[in-house]
């Protein structure tokens, strides 16, 4: 291993030395697919998705989960889906049976290896373009969705409910809120207590926007029927190329003044934690160094910060700018850089599945 990322592991690996120190719960990738042919207006194209899964024709996403554990320590894989994917091109919260069966193959396959499993509705708080609770699917429909899928999956206590990938553009955040807590209390009701549910806020979730954007004020307010906060976790993205988009294969920062130590003391000041669900960077010397010095104050900061997820493998191709998938050459499977270098709990020992 080259001179400068022993340096910046052992920087990280300071930064956590305190005896007090109690490591990451979570770490692990996004395993895509399902999603496929989704775009940022929530329109989803179904006929373009490409399920991880060797059986429905895409790629094998049971054996990188498995090698993700094995070799690497990961511990939670996220699972991207369409909502359209799941209901069959119906605005409406009903499963069809046969494609919720075909996506919980995935969630079982990702259930076999031990690991935490998120269900992430893929759909940038849209549905064909129009905004839940504001325009779109109302608040019962979205709750019946919820509803539906946790009644599913009630008694296990290693899935995570995802309710939303990466909204933007909300007209009012507070009404945005609402339509959070009516799939919390949905999914509550069902009798999934146990679950971890992830609360996303604006701006595409942006850990650097939470407090500013009003995201943290509001979704602060969202609590269990009983009215707790119990397994009610803020869900965060942070990118580290140069606009924060995950467009670009260098990185340029590692983040923590600009979003993690704002959002660790607000978290810290309202008894709430935060799930990073998506991370990472190109296979490049850059990203290996930022990404390390990142999970290391997130695991300096533990408990507020629960984890990393990192973005992404499953059926995207190796070629891919963000790639993390691995490729399989005849005996075993091969990780990219950033994956072996910096994000694999086998490499920073901060993640509670290795230490």
């Amino acid at each position: 291993m080259p001179f400068e990322w022993l340096s910046v592991l052992a920087l990280a690996a300071a930064a956590v030395g305190a005896q007090t120190f109690q490591p990451l719960r979570l770490a692990g990738v996004n395993i895509p697919g399902f999603d496929f042919g989704c775009g940022t207006d929530g329109t989803c194209n179904i006929t373009q998705a490409c399920p991880p899964l060797t059986q429905l024709g895409c790629a094998d996403g049971l054996g990188q989960m498995q090698h993700f554990v094995k070799d690497d320590g990961y511990n939670v894989f996220r699972l991207p889906v369409g909502w359209q994917y799941l209901t069959y091109n119906r605005m409406t919260g009903a499963l069809n049976e046969t494609q919720f069966a075909n996506y919980n193959m995935l969630v079982n396959a990702c259930l076999t290896t031990g690991a935490y499993c998120e269900i992430d509705i893929h759909n940038y708080a849209r549905y064909d373009g129009q905004i839940i609770g504001q325009g779109g699917p109302n608040n019962e429909i979205f709750a019946e969705l919820w509803s539906n899928i946790a009644n599913y999956w009630k008694n296990e206590s290693r899935v995570i409910f995802g309710l939303m990938n990466e909204p933007h553009d909300i007209p009012d955040i507070s009404i945005w809120a609402g339509s959070v807590q009516a799939a919390v209390t949905a999914i509550r009701l069902t009798g999934a207590n146990s679950q971890i549910i992830l609360l996303p806020g604006n701006n595409y979730t942006s850990a650097e926007a939470f407090t500013s954007s009003g995201s943290a004020d509001v979704l602060n307010k969202v609590k269990n029927p009983d009215g707790t906060i119990t397994n009610l976790v803020m869900d965060v993205h942070k990118y580290l190329d140069y606009d924060n988009s995950g467009t670009h294969a260098a990185c340029v920062t590692n983040n923590i003044e600009s979003s993690w130590y704002p959002l660790s003391t607000w978290l810290r000041e309202n008894g709430r934690q935060a799930l990073n669900t998506e991370t990472g960077g190109g296979d490049v010397d850059s990203c290996v160094g930022y990404l390390a010095q990142q999970i290391g104050y997130q695991a300096a900061n533990s408990d507020v910060i629960l984890g990393y997820i990192g973005w992404a493998a499953g059926s995207l191709a190796t070629d891919y700018i963000l790639s993390e998938t691995p490729y399989y050459n005849g005996t075993g499977w091969n990780d990219t850089l950033t994956v072996s270098m910096a994000l694999s709990p086998m490499t920073n020992m901060l993640v509670c599945s290795v230490v």
